[in-house]
């Protein structure tokens, strides 16, 4: 075990992890140059495409060093705010952490939430200064304020590059001698935790592990401690680039376990394997369940495809745990469910994957979060659907999820990023200068206004230099009224939003204007209506297709065109009673770019 060390690497978004994770695998043999591909780790097309990883991917290195013979488990984690879940446990189960900051970009919003992360697992932080090739690195500036934020001397700062490979035989030295060799004792019953699983169309489920004691045999039967279930490890081994099978599995290490499991639900990310002969006493402690943000519902375009779109969100929840699902049905759009996301981006990579991995159609309605209602009998209850809003006779007030935001910008910004969080209702609480140009901004904002396009126009407004990170903070009283969006007078509930009664009248006719846009026209005048209550708020009207019946009318009498125009629009008003009008997809889509 003292030549064993479990690692991960950290940083903010696009700091390049993944190509310094590929000079590590590199430099220890691990891939064949022939594998060996830009960002190797990232098997995804999704995150080849958009150059951001959205998974952590656990792969094992051996290095020599001096005569002896060391294993490295390396685990790369994302570094998108929406992905903070997947770091909390690649973060469980490693000893050390390489924290990759940007030699030209310095600090970043996430950066920071993720060092906490790791100081709070008490994991031994290695930091290292990436992409000193660029000709716009400040090697200087930035080692000042790694200093400042972690308390380390300049010198243990490691001066690298994951294009070059400059200071890669520095790193796999500091990771040998700086962070710690894994506890455990591998005579002890077995208590492995679950950090990550896949699902195999071939083999069933796939669980990777690490092993805090005791050790794990081929062939053994195992137990897991959440579900009780039993089941025989026909294979177990190691996480190379491809799974490497091994008889045995000590304490201290990362493997892999495919016990013939089919049913999804059957494998909890957080969970404890242990042996049923000789059990541990007591379960790890897992992970916290995940808390989502963001709540949409997402229905299958053909109604049939429902179960079919069930077994595809079990096996995507398999492979990502922080996604939370539970069936609704809607009015409009008929059976789907309610899911639970952690931001917009993770909607919208959910939403790609289902596509994708298992050609499923889906239809997303308009994001939003969750509420609590409080009824004048003392009684509250959680809102995650608008339409689940109680009568407002029966409704005392509302409270809406707050977060903290922490923004980092350039100095030059401040103005136009507070001038959004503002608008955002956004309350300033602190302003620090971390140094002469870098101003770490402090905001409470409701969750709710952040949802949307916030993190888009923050990008925008202070031309991609802003950071943003996030973390919630509760509960408040607010103003909020249910918007409906009416059809003819019927009510199309997936448009329904919860929103601040300052913005709902302009937002109410917002969404009608572009509903007009979108909307076929049909034979039949059809009324867009935007109503808080019973109170009409905005109305547009989508003009009906018109047939020229008095076409052959020329000359004579004008009550024979009298006539012809009455019978038609006899007809129109009675195809009104009986038409029923198909919101495309296009329009639901619309409505979450209003603001474009």
């Amino acid at each position: 075990m003292k030549n064993i060390r479990n690692f991960c690497i950290i940083a903010h978004i696009d700091h390049g992890k993944s190509t310094l994770a590929d000079r590590l695998l590199q430099v220890t043999g691990a891939i064949t140059e022939r594998q060996l591909q830009e960002q190797t780790l990232d098997d995804m097309d999704l995150e080849r495409e958009r150059g951001i990883t959205i998974k952590s991917h656990a792969i094992q290195m051996e290095y020599d060093l001096n005569g002896e013979h060391y294993v490295l488990n390396l685990i790369d984690t994302p570094g998108h705010v929406d992905f903070s879940y997947e770091v909390s446990r690649s973060i469980a189960a490693c000893e050390g952490a390489l924290l990759i900051v940007d030699a030209s970009q310095g600090i970043e919003a996430q950066t920071i939430s993720n060092l906490y992360l790791a100081i709070d697992h008490n994991l031994e932080i290695v930091p290292i200064l990436n992409k000193m090739d660029l000709d716009s690195a400040n090697p200087e500036e930035v080692t000042d304020q790694i200093v400042d934020l972690i308390g380390c001397d300049p010198e243990d700062v490691i001066r690298a590059s994951g294009k070059t490979g400059l200071g890669v035989d520095e790193i796999l030295d500091a990771i040998i001698h700086r962070i710690p060799a894994p506890k455990g004792d591998p005579d002890a019953p077995l208590q492995a935790m679950v950090f990550d699983s896949v699902f195999n169309s071939f083999r069933g489920i796939i669980a990777y592990y690490r092993i805090l004691n005791g050790r794990l045999k081929k062939g053994q039967k195992v137990k897991f401690m959440n579900t009780a279930k039993q089941y025989e490890a026909d294979e177990i081994g190691v996480l190379g680039l491809d799974l490497k099978p091994r008889n045995i599995v000590e304490a201290g290490n990362v493997g892999y376990i495919i016990s013939g499991i089919k049913e999804a639900k059957e494998v909890k990310v957080g969970d404890t394997i242990t042996l049923v002969e000789n059990p541990c006493k007591e379960a790890v402690k897992g992970f916290e369940d995940v808390k989502p943000m963001v709540f949409a519902g997402i229905y299958p375009v053909e109604t049939d495809e429902f179960e079919e779109l069930r077994a595809s969100m079990e096996k995507l929840q398999l492979n990502d745990a922080s996604l939370v699902f539970e069936a609704e049905s809607s009015a409009a759009l008929g059976f789907g469910f309610r899911c639970g996301f952690l931001g917009m981006l993770h909607m919208e990579i959910i939403q790609e994957r289902l596509e994708r991995e298992f050609d499923m159609n889906v239809i997303t309605t308009v994001p939003n979060v969750s509420y609590i209602a409080h009824l004048k009998g003392g009684e509250a209850i959680e809102l995650h659907n608008p339409s689940d809003m109680p009568d407002p006779s029966k409704l005392e007030f509302i409270e809406e999820p707050y977060i903290t935001a922490q923004i980092i910008s350039k100095s030059e910004y401040v103005g136009s990023v507070m001038t959004l969080c503002i608008e955002k209702r956004g309350e300033l609480k602190n302003q620090v200068y971390l140094t002469s140009d870098r101003v770490e901004l402090t905001f409470d904002m409701p969750l709710g206004e952040v949802v949307f396009d916030f993190y888009d126009k923050l990008k925008t407004v202070s031309r991609g230099y802003a950071s943003f990170d996030y973390f919630a903070t509760g509960f408040r009283r607010s103003d909020l009224v249910k918007l409906d969006i009416l059809l003819n007078g019927d009510q199309v509930d997936a448009l329904s939003a919860l929103i601040h009664k300052d913005h709902a009248y302009d937002l109410g006719k917002r969404i009608c204007l572009k509903l007009r846009e979108l909307i076929p026209r049909q034979q039949f005048m059809i009324a867009l209506q935007a109503a808080i209550g019973a109170k009409i708020i905005a109305r547009e009207t989508i003009n009906p297709v018109r047939k020229d019946v008095t076409a052959k009318c020329y000359g004579g009498d004008i009550t024979r065109k009298r006539k012809l125009l009455e019978k038609q629009k006899k007809g129109k008003k009675r195809m009104r009673q009986v038409g029923r009008v198909e919101v495309p997809q296009e329009a639901f889509l619309a409505v979450l770019k209003l603001n474009d």
